[in-house]
């Protein structure tokens, strides 16, 4: 189902100007890094590498159970899990790391541990998120945090008790927060306040959209677009795609989608282009936002594919082409953006569900089996030029997405934080 939106263009490759973090030029804050593309803007990075890996330059420890990725800004790395080798009991924190030693600097207890359904779908599951000396932190349960950047907790929110906040599935809540100017945007879910904005140093309510129907929260993180002149906040819910005016949280479209599994991947957006994916056989789809005065209508360039589907692995936008994994089948494919054509479809060298991110050119393929590759970022096929075996994988899917950063590549793999030399 179509319902009408407006918005003004986010180019990828100059997005981290359209966003208003408090981020230096060397921070990676939220989930995807500033602009939540997954494609970082380093250049100069090794295009091979040794035969066990790059250069490991060091290793943290307390981390925990848990798939959150890392947030980087001002020096320290944001992370979150429950059951640390630092703490005393097994409860769920918040946990800051020096970016230049990997040394535990803090912990800041965040409540219970995830626990619901299969061993390997609990712990925590969402990225902090920083802006300037404040960061920002969601439970599983809904729980909303703001700290200051030395551990100190200023205010809380909860989604469900205070905006009657639902998941469209049993898995909890993994969103990253959007911080946009004065403005903290989440996504409680369901009817009643589909997508909030607080006022970021408060935690007060500003405005909140209701989406009729709407069937609860997904995983994705909401991206910013730009249609001639009117900002709107893009996100997926379990019902499908939004378009949120950024302004004052009027519904400006929506493009509505099947109830399935789960829907993860955070959308991709360029120029008044959306494109957005589920799993489980669901597909993606690209949307074309039009502008009418100051709103929005969506018109579909291709609607739902399903060779590509992606379930929480991500999928990246690299020139005119996208790369992700199809479903969670460690067999990475290569599409055009515009048309949704695949170019290609290939068995990767490591086993079930894989995490992308770009940079210069190359694609970081983390596998669920902890083999993380270096390939090309072509339309010409997959060529994993190579690949090693990430330190403690093996226990637990290996889920956390990669994130590259001042010629570094760092990973949380479970209880550790590693930090490898990737720069020639």
């Amino acid at each position: 189902m179509l319902k009408n939106v407006s918005v003004m263009p986010l180019m990828i490759s100059l997005a981290l100007s359209q966003w208003s973090y408090a981020v230096e030029a060397n921070d990676w804050p939220t989930f995807r890094g500033a602009a939540r593309t997954a494609v970082a803007p380093d250049t100069n990075l090794l295009t091979e590498w040794p035969q066990d890996g790059p250069e490991l330059l060091w290793e943290g420890k307390g981390a925990g159970r848990g798939y959150s990725s890392l947030a980087i800004s001002g020096g320290k790395i944001f992370t979150m899990g429950d059951e640390l080798s630092t703490a005393s009991d097994a409860e769920e924190y918040l946990v800051c790391f020096d970016q230049a030693t990997g040394k535990q600097l803090w912990t800041l207890k965040t409540g219970d541990p995830w626990k619901s359904g299969k061993s390997d779908w609990q712990s925590s599951r969402s990225t902090p998120t920083v802006d300037g000396d404040r960061v920002y932190a969601l439970t599983a349960f809904g729980k909303l945090i703001c700290a200051n950047t030395d551990g100190k907790q200023i205010w809380q929110k909860d989604l469900k008790a205070e905006f009657g906040g639902e998941k469209a599935d049993s898995w909890g809540y993994s969103e990253s927060v959007l911080i946009d100017g004065d403005r903290l945007i989440c996504t409680p879910g369901g009817e009643e306040n589909t997508m909030v904005a607080l006022n970021k140093m408060t935690g007060d309510k500003i405005w909140s959209t209701s989406r009729s129907g709407d069937i609860g929260a997904g995983h994705a993180s909401i991206v910013i677009s730009e249609v001639s002149g009117v900002k709107v906040y893009v996100n997926t819910t379990g019902s499908g795609a939004l378009g949120v005016r950024a302004s004052d949280g009027k519904l400006l479209w929506s493009y509505e989608i099947d109830k399935t599994t789960a829907v993860i991947p955070t959308p991709i957006v360029r120029d008044d282009l959306v494109f957005f994916a589920a799993g489980y056989g669901r597909g993606g789809a690209l949307l074309k936002q039009v502008a009418n005065g100051d709103n929005v209508t969506v018109e579909e360039v291709y609607p739902l594919q399903r060779k590509l589907a992606n379930k929480h692995g991500g999928i990246v936008l690299v020139g005119d082409y996208l790369f992700g994994d199809s479903d969670d089948q460690g067999i990475p494919f290569c599409a055009n953006f515009m048309t949704g054509e695949e170019v290609w479809k290939t068995r990767g060298k490591g086993k079930n569900s894989a995490s992308v991110v770009a940079a210069d050119g190359h694609l970081y393929i983390r596998y669920s089996d902890g083999t993380l590759t270096l390939a090309k970022a072509s339309p010409d096929g997959l060529d994993e030029t190579s690949s090693f075996q990430i330190p403690g994988s093996g226990d637990r899917p290996s889920w956390s997405h990669p994130v590259i950063l001042d010629g570094k590549l760092y990973l949380r793999e479970g209880d550790s934080v590693l930090c490898y030399s990737i720069k020639q």
